[in-house]
């Protein structure tokens, strides 16, 4: 048999899988008795565990208590944990970088020796390029999580890229941290369509209002009516293209920001993409390294594209590579 504290560990990490446990059960993966099991349970309570006796099934689960013991963590969450709370100290949330470093100074102060030097290793080789987007406040954040989660109408000024600011009415449905920025994707009362709101630039308005019935999400799903509308739909030059290559290989290498991919058949698939000059389209295409052909798109992206076929065939000339045969 092992010894109490590893075993209680063992039981703690059991319990942890957020569903019932019979004593029984327990007790076989123990290797002990179910009286022991009940002693043991009754050890983890006395630690600050909340383990709670379920009705019907003689079982146990644990419970949320009032205040945190310590946690449970396994090697390869404890260094999870580390480097998230170290992205989040450079994240895009206002006020939760100091919380961060701190959270972040306990945890590597109880981490063993192996597992510190893990985590710094990562840190020392790791260089943030780019800055972040502006931040938001979590209490921003909060509060519209809690309506979304609630149900209820939001009501909040919101500022426009032009500076101009309005007071909106909308159904929220979801909060999409997208690039460097945060999105609400809600149903505009107003507009009576779905919008997408920068957090940073909304303000919410109490009290919130009526509770809503949710309506199914844009496009299905959220992640990709956003992608949507910010890849293309807010550009001033848009395109479509057909690749020609399935959606799967294709798609590591599209990046966030870029466009859209829509799956036709298993040899193509559609690519809907934005920009802010015809160029810019041309060479966010071709980066594809795909064959492709233009379904859609404004006149001046065929005249950039047959620019850049007569630079590229000129560069070859004068280099001396003049095509054989």
């Amino acid at each position: 048999m092992r010894d109490t504290s590893a075993r209680l560990l063992t039981l703690l990490s059991l319990l942890q899988t957020h569903r019932d446990r019979s004593g029984a059960e327990l007790a076989e993966r123990l290797g002990v008795t179910t009286r022991t099991v009940r002693r043991d349970v009754d050890r983890l309570r006395e630690l600050g565990y909340p383990v709670n006796a379920t009705q019907g099934t003689a079982g146990y689960r644990l419970g949320a208590g009032a205040s945190l013991p310590p946690l449970l963590l396994d090697d390869d969450e404890a260094v999870a944990v580390a480097v998230g709370l170290r992205s989040a100290a450079g994240g895009p949330v206002a006020g939760i970088e100091e919380t961060s470093l701190r959270a972040l100074t306990k945890l590597e102060q109880v981490l063993p020796p192996r597992l510190r030097h893990r985590v710094n290793t990562l840190h020392t080789a790791t260089v943030r390029v780019g800055g972040t987007g502006p931040a938001v406040s979590p209490d921003t954040l909060m509060a519209i999580a809690d309506a979304c989660r609630r149900h209820e109408r939001l009501r909040f000024t919101y500022t426009s890229p032009r500076g101009g600011e309005t007071a909106r009415c909308a159904e929220p449905h979801s909060l999409v941290s997208y690039g460097r920025h945060w999105y609400l994707v809600a149903w505009d009362i107003e507009r009576d369509d779905w919008r997408t709101f920068r957090v940073d630039r909304l303000s919410p308005r109490t009290p919130t209002g009526p509770r809503f019935t949710p309506r199914p999400p844009p496009d299905g799903d959220v992640a990709t009516y956003v992608a949507r509308r910010l890849s293309s739909q807010a550009w001033p030059y848009r395109a479509t293209v057909v690749l020609h290559e399935p959606a799967g290989s294709v798609a590591e290498r599209i990046w966030p920001g870029m466009g859209v991919v829509e799956p036709v058949d298993d040899r193509s698939c559609l690519l809907h993409v934005g920009a802010d000059s015809p160029s810019a389209l041309v060479w966010m295409i071709t980066s594809l390294d795909t064959g492709f052909t233009l379904a859609g798109g404004p006149p001046e992206l065929a005249d950039a594209l047959r620019e850049q076929a007569a630079r590229c065939l000129a560069a070859l000339e004068t280099g001396g590579y003049a095509r054989r045969g």
